[in-house]
């Protein structure tokens, strides 16, 4: 009789008394207590990025949500109903199984769960088994009407947990048929709310939006808990479609109705602040950042973000400079603030910036990256500023190293940003090359000038510094071997030893053997930031070392000690020392050129193209040197540039840069005898196929266009007429002359493509997909000509329009 009373088939006093009860605090409590934890340790693994708007709701996208979302189509999604339709639901249309459909009792009673005990499933899966449990074996449905007043619950966990296991169909099922079966339950709104935040997950912002303000929003009597939720949804469905005004309309709204939930309050108020800075309202933005950091009840990482957000805003003519700095030092000084230290240092390192003063911002640039937590997107940063901060210093082997850090650790390799920075970095490859010929050149050319005397005392100097240095070294390694890491191995891990411990460091043999394996690799690398960079080793050089640097190279090991040997590699024959010359000069004119052209910086092109006159160069140098001169002083001293520009006028009366300076309008003319246009011409007949013209004419333009970057261009041009009209190995012999001549343009390196193709290094299975992508070309350029002359002339044309007859 009590187990027949108890009956879910039963609407008794007792029934419903004892399926409730069971219903609530026994199923449901464990599927809560598993929700509550799962969703606590969702929250603690979340990391917001605060060089972004941060979300709004903290909850990661799996990859394959992502994937799935951004394909689906922005129509609306049908639901299933209990009435009879005409057109049943395609379940599987949208990729869902039976067991993902809300349940009820009549429809899965064949459907059983595994109990409690035998169950395996956790967090998020878990609840929603109990979830489905409660409603399985505790729904008691009499006339299409539940007397559980606990079943409604069962289902807003369920959809819940879906939701947060980011299976946001089902739990939109989950939603739309609690709010049909339970339009007088208490979690009603609650579950509108959740209706439009799945709807926002899924695309359907629109959708969301017309639910909120159409039908909840506009209902009567809604606790402020409700519109606190409804709000900030209408915020995430606004900053999804990029309504700014519309979302911060609603943050501030959410705000009004905000008690209780301090968590999300704040982080309403932190993405106000960030969207009133998008939106250039920095005083604004100001306000709300200084509140959340001066609310005691805000998580504390927002406070302590809120502070460096504020910095961020920092504008030195209407901030206190020394205040801000002062509280972002005393920020540094807690101990409880170390996981934040990367970007409060950064923010120091950009408010000393403006302030004009790199080398204080030097210092918290590299503060940054020397912290213990320091995030990959900080140090991102923190390498870009350094290497804009060396790039102005005109210190571009050190700004090339730092942008190649931030090309190693960055994720976002299609960003703007990043793209700027590898066309800045690959523009400092053509510098850092000539500026390594003028340091070489000119050291070899100073040795060149001393007298014997002066050079033997260089370098016996320098085998004195450089034993120095081996001695030092020596007495390092032994000291090292001997205290073996004294503080882990020796008298202080006497028990470590014992025990057979196997960490590395204890082992005398494996370290020295990893000491030997690491200079065989990587050679002697000083502690420094990217040391594994190639180039590294000639930054951080000091200018003593590098004077040195090139007899060091070129001596054998075992007359390293020997001056003679040094001696005798100083070149003496006459045609050597004006190739020397000739190189150092080129590069000298080339600086100056990309200093002007490409990177702005008029001093430093005066400097190196003065520097070059002062050498006397070659004839064809100083016209072109003088031009520049001109061109550069135009922005700095006008005196001077008048200078350059009347010995211009007075030495070169016929020259082409005479003619750009008295005639700067008349283009036409100047434009006919441009390289460019002379290129072109030359170019026609190769088309033509005439190839002892363009011969000729390359031969003759080279001369004539010395030191112009379109020689390069002509180089090739020749080179590849020699290939049509003589054999194999003379086109080899122009391409490799190309190559070594000019390795660093475009033409060099396309040079050395054609003579990997032709030397067989290319694989073949890179010119067979080539041969594909060519025929595929011509076939679809023979489709178009064949399609063109299927239709008919002009004149058939003229008499069927004439005729009002369609084509």
């Amino acid at each position: 009789m009590i187990f027949w009373s108890c009956s879910t088939n039963k609407n008794t006093f007792l029934s419903r008394s004892v399926h409730t009860t069971a219903t609530k605090y026994n199923v449901l409590y464990n599927g809560k207590l598993a929700f509550d934890k799962q969703k606590e340790l969702l929250d603690n693994d979340y990391k917001d990025d605060f060089t972004k708007i941060i979300p709004i709701e903290p909850l990661k996208l799996k990859e394959d949500k992502e994937l799935e979302l951004s394909t689906m189509p922005n129509s609306k999604i049908s639901m299933p109903s209990n009435s009879t339709n005409k057109k049943k639901f395609n379940i599987e249309k949208i990729g869902l199984k039976k067991s993902d459909l809300p349940i009820n009792n009549k429809n899965n009673k064949n459907n059983k769960i595994e109990d409690a005990q035998s169950s395996t499933a956790t967090g998020f899966a878990r609840a929603e088994e109990k979830a489905v449990k409660a409603v399985q074996k505790h729904s008691i449905n009499i006339g299409s009407v539940e007397k559980n007043k606990q079943i409604d619950d069962a289902y807003f966990l369920l959809g819940k947990s879906r939701y947060y296991d980011q299976r946001f169909v089902p739990a939109l099922e989950t939603f739309k048929y609690m709010i049909k079966k339970y339009p007088e339950s208490e979690l009603f709104d609650k579950a509108r709310v959740w209706e439009a935040k799945t709807l926002i997950r899924l695309g359907q912002e629109e959708d969301a939006v017309y639910k909120l303000e159409k039908q909840l929003l506009k209902r009567k009597k809604i606790p402020n808990n409700i519109k606190d939720k409804a709000h900030t949804a209408l915020a995430m469905a606004y900053l999804k479609q990029d309504s700014i005004q519309q979302t911060i309309n609603n943050l501030n709204k959410a705000l009004e109705y905000t008690k209780k939930n301090y968590n999300q309050a704040t982080r309403n108020a932190f993405v106000l602040a960030q969207l009133y800075r998008k939106q250039n309202k920095i005083d604004s933005s100001n306000i709300v950042f200084e509140l959340i950091s001066l609310d005691k009840k805000a998580p504390y990482h927002f406070q302590i973000y809120a502070q460096i957000e504020r910095a961020k805003n920092y504008n030195k003519e209407t901030d206190d400079t020394i205040s801000i700095l002062e509280q972002l030092e005393k920020l540094t000084k807690n101990r409880d603030n170390r996981p934040y230290l990367d970007g409060i240092f950064y923010q120091i390192g950009k408010i000393k910036l403006a302030n004009n003063k790199p080398d204080e911002a030097i210092i918290y640039f590299k503060k940054t990256l020397r912290t213990k937590m320091a995030h990959n997107q900080e140090k991102d940063f923190a390498y870009e500023q350094l290497g804009n901060i060396y790039f102005d210093k005109a210190s571009f082997l050190k700004a090339g190293a730092y942008y190649d850090s931030v090309l190693n650790i960055t994720k976002n390799e299609k960003s703007r940003r990043i793209r700027k920075i590898k066309r800045k970095r690959k523009s400092l490859d053509d510098v850092i090359h000539l500026e390594g010929i003028v340091k070489k050149n000119d050291s070899l050319l100073k040795l060149i000038s001393m007298s014997k005397e002066e050079q033997t005392n260089f370098f016996n100097n320098y085998i004195k510094e450089l034993k120095r240095k081996e001695e030092e070294a020596k007495i390092i390694a032994e000291n090292q071997k001997t205290s073996n890491f004294s503080g882990f191995g020796n008298s202080g891990s006497k028990q470590n030893s014992a025990k057979g411990s196997k960490f590395y460091f204890y082992n005398t043999q494996t370290v020295s053997f990893g000491e030997q394996e690491f200079k065989k690799v990587w050679g002697n690398r000083s502690l420094n930031d990217n040391w594994r960079l190639s180039n590294t080793s000639s930054i951080y050089n000091e200018e003593k070392e590098n004077k040195y640097k090139i007899a060091e190279d070129k001596i054998d090991e075992s007359k390293k000690y020997d001056v003679k040997a040094y001696l005798e590699k100083i070149p003496s024959d006459i045609v050597k020392i004006d190739s020397i010359k000739t190189n150092r000069n080129k590069a000298y004119y080339k600086l100056g050129v990309i200093y002007k052209e490409q990177f702005k910086k008029p001093t430093l092109s005066i400097d190196k193209l003065e520097k070059l006159l002062s050498f006397k160069p070659d004839s064809k140098l100083i016209l072109p040197s003088y031009y520049h001169l001109y061109k550069a002083y135009l922005e700095i001293n006008n005196s001077k540039s008048n200078y350059y520009k009347n010995k211009i006028i007075k030495d070169f009366p016929d020259s082409r840069y005479t003619q750009l300076i008295t005639n700067p309008n008349d283009k036409e003319n100047i434009d006919k005898n441009s390289p460019d246009n002379i290129y072109y011409n030359v170019y026609c007949k190769y088309e033509y196929e005439d190839y002892d013209k363009v011969i000729k004419e390359c031969n003759k333009y080279i001369k004539s266009l010395d030191e112009n970057p379109i020689i390069a261009k002509f180089e090739l041009l020749k080179a590849q007429a020699i290939g049509k009209t003589t054999g194999k190995e003379k086109y080899i012999e122009a391409l490799t002359f190309v190559v070594e001549n000019y390795p660093n343009t475009d033409e060099g390196k396309r040079a050395q493509e054609i003579l990997d193709f032709l030397k067989g290094i290319e694989p073949i299975k890179k010119n067979k997909e080539k041969q594909e992508k060519t025929e595929t070309k011509n076939e679809k350029i023979k489709r178009k000509s064949n399609f063109n002359n299927k239709l008919p002339s002009n004149k058939k044309m003229l008499e069927r329009i004439k005729k009002n007859d369609k084509p």
